[in-house]
């Protein structure tokens, strides 16, 4: 942790990220929040998706304090480890969970079935349901019953507490009707009569209730953790984009060592295709550098001696020696890293539906229940009779197809999702998709294809558009710069073969010469034709000029001692880009283009796919600043992005877009992952989602609702438990069925 050394900073005091561990909903993180922010200049936003919470204190305050915090309200802080530490695979969070729900599922099966089918209900059967129930109950269960504890300890009540006291006293109620009741005689069988009448309860039980609720919940939260998004991943992705090792030279000689133990002020070697290992400056040698995985920028930098480069950029051309200037936490890939980091932690986590409802809805349930028990004893009924009416309470009230109402609709809609190339992270998604008011979408790779393509040849009077991409390909083939190699592949896929080159010369930072069918060919800056006496006439400068202000790349070629061609090279836009911009434009959202290209070739790109706005010459880490500044004017900002360069851009976006032909850092970073590389997947993202997440508020509110209508009945003492069994086995039907129509979104 740093330690503070301006007044400013001390002021501010230092900041910490402490791994937050027990939290089962919103609600925990929110509780957590507020202890910590009880504290004396303690200023902390606890991340639920995340599962980390940032904390701002006083130098005066030690962290183990926040630690006990934490734990005194319930759940586990972890301050920083040491990176070394961290290194080791850690164990499948899943796995405990995964083996609770492969457990009640099998155990639950037979019980639910021997309830609801009276042709199943052998001799004895009963005494099946309680040894098959009780692992469930007690075992896979446990996680709910331990929560639900916690809870109580702090005076606190959630959907948890809910889902242990209705398991507990369905429980309970069977273990008092088998063993005190008429529930346990020999050939006992439960009729499948819906009828509404007043009953002592002794001569039913409910283990199907207890052991199926706990499976339902289970499933439901099984698959929302395995589709919370990790943000760890994302910067693990990041930073495994920097080089491994590096050629440093000692005494004159390469040694190649881990990059780790680079020290400010060490000479390096980067060759042809190599990753520059960290940040640095050019003392010897010259290239094209690749940084369009950073920057964005389509076109690679030519660079020289005394030219600064960025680590994990690409050398495209010759070799270069590089002295390091800036290692560690110090580079521009770390300090990316770190952006992603902290948009993500100050990503508020949208509260699921169930949650907010749970605050207000599980205290009105156990008042209820505790109502009616007093309200029948005070009556002079039976306890018995007292006692079937508050667990039925507690039985309608526990809210079974709630387990299903996010887990099936996410999975349906995900599964749909992925068929067309969508891929959703998680349900805290969806809620972002019914706002947005904006999308912002990244030039390159997303708007564009990302690669230079051949996009005009002009030439001299009398030459041939086939003659000039014939020798202008051939000597290009011979070369590895990305200019080149868009030359190359158009002449190769117009024309076939090409002819062979000889005397091929790569003059670094101007272009090639070599001869072809016996001509003395140059292609490259005109600063190159014009050593070779060779001047651009009137219209191919003109050309020229026109391109370059376009923001296009100019390629002049001359053979014979003339000037005779210039081809000229660009990012081109995607087919369906503009497409895609009128439908977002039809689904309410404003397009805004985002890049860190010049204003020219920016204007050029959003003139061709339609967009207004456009916002050119960004820097990646101001990106996260445009995004912010959109947000503080109000706006609902959708980010759609692939580079590295926005990964920290799409975190900090209120929706994250990133087209799957992109890298793993801006995939790991988003919310939304588009396979299909094509900028008409985010509309069907958006689409989708907003489909999925009104499935999902139309399951939450019939969950409720089937529970809510027969509340009355159960406090009046009047619920058949076949009734309450039928009314959970068809709100469970209800979401499925609902969820399913997912399957037909087009």
């Amino acid at each position: 942790m740093a330690v503070p050394t301006t007044p400013s900073e001390l002021l501010a005091g230092q900041q910490i990220e402490l791994a937050i561990s027990g939290m089962t909903c919103a609600s925990c993180a929110n509780r957590i929040e507020r202890k910590l922010n009880k504290l004396d200049g303690v200023t902390a936003t606890v991340n639920y998706a995340t599962e980390k919470a940032k904390v701002t204190f006083p130098t005066e305050v030690d962290p183990a304090l926040l630690v006990q915090t934490v734990e005194a309200a319930g759940y586990g802080a972890e301050l920083p480890q040491p990176a070394k530490q961290d290194e080791a695979e850690p164990d499948d969070p899943l796995r405990s969970l995964r083996q609770r729900l492969i457990g009640a599922t099998v155990l639950s099966v037979p019980v639910i079935a021997l309830a609801m089918i009276p042709a199943l209900q052998f001799t004895y059967w009963q005494w099946i349901s309680l040894a098959l129930a009780g692992p469930v109950l007690v075992w896979a269960a446990w996680p709910f019953h331990r929560a639900a504890w916690q809870n109580l300890r702090h005076g606190a009540a959630t959907m948890d507490t809910l889902i242990s006291m209705g398991t507990l006293a369905a429980f309970a109620w069977s273990l008092y009707a088998l063993l005190w009741g008429s529930a346990g005689v020999p050939g006992m069988t439960h009729p499948f009569e819906l009828t509404i009448q007043r009953m002592s309860g002794d001569g039913n039980i409910y283990f199907e209730v207890a052991a199926g609720v706990t499976t339902f919940i289970l499933a439901g939260r099984y698959f929302e953790a395995r589709s919370k998004r990790r943000a760890g991943a994302a910067l693990r992705a990041l930073l495994e984009m920097g080089a491994k090792d590096v050629a440093v030279l000692r005494d004159g000689r390469e040694v190649r060592v881990p990059v780790d133990t680079l020290a400010v002020g060490d000479r390096f070697v980067v060759r042809p295709g190599e990753k520059i290992a960290t940040d640095g400056v050019i003392e010897v040698g010259s290239s094209a550098v690749d940084a369009s995985m950073l920057t964005g920028e389509s076109v690679p930098v030519e660079v020289g001696a005394g030219d600064k480069v960025v680590g994990a950029t690409v050398n495209a051309g010759g070799r270069l020696v590089v002295r390091a200037t800036r290692i560690g936490a110090d580079t521009q890939l770390a300090q990316m890293a770190k952006l992603v980091e902290d948009a993500q932690t100050r990503k508020a986590g949208v509260q699921r539906l169930a949650d907010r409802i749970s605050g207000v809805f599980v205290p009105i349930v156990i008042a209820l229940a505790v109502g009616t028990l007093g309200f029948w004893l005070g009556a002079g009924g039976s306890t018995a009779a007292a006692f079937t009416a508050a667990v039925a309470v507690l039985i309608i009230a526990c809210p079974c197809a709630l387990g299903l109402a996010t887990p099936t609709a996410l999975l349906v809609g995900t599964g749909r999702g992925a068929q067309l190339g969508i891929l959703i992270k998680g349900p805290e998604v969806l809620e972002s998709t019914r706002r947005i008011d904006t999308v912002v979408l990244d030039k390159t790779g997303t708007v564009t294809t990302g690669q230079m393509s051949l996009v005009d040849i002009h030439v001299a009077g009398g030459v041939a558009d086939e003659e000039a991409l014939r020798l202008a390909g051939a000597l290009e083939n011979a070369s590895e710069h990305p200019i080149a190699r868009a030359i190359a592949t158009a002449a190769i896929d117009e024309l076939g073969d090409l002819p062979d080159v000889e005397d091929f010369k790569n003059l670094e930072g101007l272009g090639v010469q070599g001869v072809v069918e016996g001509k003395a060919v140059v292609a490259g800056r005109t600063a190159l034709l014009a050593d070779w006496s060779q001047q651009l006439p009137a219209e191919l400068a003109e050309a020229k000029a026109a391109a370059e202000k376009d923001g296009k790349t100019a390629v002049a070629v001359g053979w014979d001692g003339r000037a005779r061609a210039v081809l000229v090279v660009a990012d081109t836009v995607k087919p369906t880009s503009a497409e895609a911009v009128r439908k977002l434009r039809a689904l309410g959202l404003e397009p805004v283009l985002l890049t860190g290209d010049n204003a020219a070739v920016a204007k050029a790109i959003a003139a061709e796919a339609g967009i207004d706005e456009v916002i050119a010459e960004v820097l990646p880490k101001d990106k996260v600043d445009v995004i912010s500044g959109l947000q503080a004017d109000g706006r609902v900002v959708a980010m759609v992005g692939d580079g590295v360069n926005d990964a920290a851009a799409l975190a900090q976006a209120d929706l994250g877009l990133a087209m799957g032909t992109g890298t793993d850092v801006a995939i790991e970073a988003s919310d939304l992952t588009l396979v299909r590389g094509d900028l008409l997947a985010a509309v069907d993202a958006i689409r989708l989602a907003r489909r999925t997440l009104g499935t999902i508020k139309g399951n939450l509110f019939w969950a409720f609702a089937y529970n809510v209508a027969a509340l009355p009945l159960a406090m009046a003492g009047l619920l058949n438990p076949m009734i309450a069994g039928a009314a959970m086995a068809f709100s469970s039907v209800f979401v499925v069925s609902n969820s399913l129509r997912l399957r037909g979104f087009r």
